[in-house]
């Protein structure tokens, strides 16, 4: 099959790239207009617009100022409703918080990730051609948006992903992954040689680094650096071997190399339109852990119900268990909506924080990784770092945080509702550094899972790798499969759409899953 599609301008930086291509032949419903662009007139001028629209949809966030593109409810689903509500950095109300898929939420992220990211990322690459520094560049997102749909769902349509036929294949997870560190070799030895300084068909259209090829050198090296530690359990060899490459290479050693989306009003922050507008509320596990260490970023966040009084709502409650109880909605002068109603248009999207590296380095030089300092040093310079981002900047406040002693605490809730099983609470340890191995793994997850907020989807895949006990399991289930029950998600469930039109592609996805399509089915990297 062969698509075309309408160009739209999407601001300074961003233009709705058209569909070429397609994983199944629901998208054969895709219009198409004489009077558009086809593949064969892909040229360098559409690279930068290509690129911008594959890295807005690869981070799961759309417009309604894209008609035909997307729109912020595809955030709302996949990253909402799914990711963000496993993991509790928010509560949802909905289903899937008591571990149940329900209404075809698993199919959104899937359908908008191979109909708009995918096309666009193709494209772009096809645009790119005989532009070495671009290509590296495009490879190095091609790992980053692929690798979040990979540790979502597993096995999934990757090599002939948009290979323009009705039935496309199905990847193995430790292939993808494989292909993964063979892109990065690529796009780093490209980069790291290059005398070019930046990327001119990108500069204009690059929302996260204005075609910066120092920046997205660095980039690439610390999501090596992400995958060297997913894959840590299943090849600690080959795991050791990346990371030390990666922080030999350089990983982002300050926020201002971190990855932020710069949102305006045609690219807006998804999560902040719709985290209060559609219920979302703070947790009871993110309230034990920040309420109990006192933790500055609190305010930052969410908003108290009270005077300085917290109240965040435990994940897996009955429906209208809780009736009118007030929670801890997100801040809105930092999170939310703002009071003038524009801070989704200028609150820049987390995509990859530089803190996470800190933390990922403290974790390998427990391993025996030659991570350029201490566990203690890198994970204490991890918690500095994102204090700062969120605006934190007093030194005594920091220093503070950092040598607490104070614990975890009951959540509030139980103040209204003794009964809830919530007595047993999942983080029995200070900030300060441990002298036991074993607990300062567990305070390095801890302190990585603030860090990522709110971030949801490398969080999900990190908190699956670590096993590390740090949120509440659900208060009930609706979901009694093998693996699941009241323990975290595995994965998510593959879409009805491609059981219909591509069935033996998903068989043999299963096949290459080694488990049933259910959420209790461990990816080939988890396990413990």
């Amino acid at each position: 099959m062969k698509y075309s599609f309408k160009i739209k301008t999407l601001g300074v930086a961003l233009m709705a790239v058209s569909i070429l291509s397609g994983c199944t032949s629901d998208f054969d419903k895709i219009n198409t207009d004489p009077n558009s662009l086809t593949e064969d007139q892909l040229d360098p001028t559409l690279a930068g617009p290509s690129f911008a629209s594959a890295v807005y949809a690869g981070i799961h966030n759309g417009s309604y100022s894209s008609p035909g593109v997307d729109d912020q409810g595809t955030w709302g689903i996949a990253t909402g409703i799914l990711s963000s509500t496993f993991i509790q950095y928010l509560n949802c109300g909905y289903g899937t918080e008591r571990n149940a898929f329900v209404n075809g939420y698993e199919g959104r992220g899937w359908t908008r990730f191979y109909t708009v990211a995918v096309p666009a990322l193709n494209n772009a690459i096809k645009a790119s051609e005989g532009n070495a520094e671009a290509l590296a560049i495009l490879k190095i997102w091609k790992v980053f948006m692929y690798n979040q749909m990979v540790d979502a769902y597993g096995p999934i349509p990757y090599t002939e992903a948009g290979n323009k036929k009705e039935k496309v294949p199905y990847d193995s997870v430790e292939f993808i992954y494989e292909d993964f560190f063979k892109l990065l070799d690529e796009a780093n030895a490209t980069l790291s040689g290059s005398a070019v300084t930046t990327v001119a068909s990108f500069q204009p259209n690059d929302r996260l680094y204005a075609g910066n090829v120092s920046n997205w050198r660095i980039f690439g090296n610390s999501l090596r650096l992400r995958l060297a530690l997913r894959i840590s359990d299943i090849e600690p060899a080959k795991a050791k071997t990346q990371a030390e490459t990666a922080v030999a290479a350089g990983v982002m050693q300050t926020n201002e190399q971190g990855a932020f989306f710069k949102a305006s009003n045609i690219t807006p922050n998804n999560l902040n339109m719709i985290v209060n507008s559609w219920g979302y509320t703070m947790t009871a596990s993110m309230e034990s852990i920040l309420v109990g260490y006192n933790d500055p970023r609190l305010a930052k966040w969410f908003a108290p119900i009270d005077t300085g009084v917290y109240r965040g709502q435990p994940i897996g409650g009955l429906e209208d268990q809780f009736g009118t109880t007030k929670f801890s909605a997100f801040n809105n002068d930092v999170m939310g909506n703002g009071a003038a109603g524009n801070l989704s248009e200028s609150k820049n999207i987390e995509v990859f924080m530089a803190s996470e590296n800190y933390f990922s380095r403290a974790e390998g030089a427990l391993n025996g990784w030659n991570m350029g300092g201490s566990a203690q040093d890198l994970y204490e310079e991890g918690i500095r770092l994102s204090l700062r981002q969120w605006g934190i900047t007093d030194a005594a406040t920091i220093n503070a945080y950092v040598a607490g002693n104070t614990l975890p605490v009951l959540p509030n809730v139980l103040t209204v509702y003794p009964t809830l099983d919530l007595q047993d609470i999942p983080v029995k340890l200070p900030v300060a550094w441990s002298s036991a191995v074993a607990s300062q793994r567990t305070q390095i997850a801890v302190q990585k899972y603030l860090a990522i907020f709110p971030e949801s989807w490398e969080s999900w895949a990190d908190l699956r790798r670590s096993d590390a006990k740090i949120i509440y399991p659900p208060l009930n289930t609706d979901n009694n499969d093998a693996g699941v029950g009241k323990s975290l998600m595995k994965r998510i469930i593959y879409t009805t759409n491609e059981y219909s039109s591509n069935k033996d592609a998903v068989a043999d996805g299963i096949v290459k899953l080694k488990g049933p399509d259910t959420g209790g089915t461990k990816l080939w990297w988890d396990t413990k």
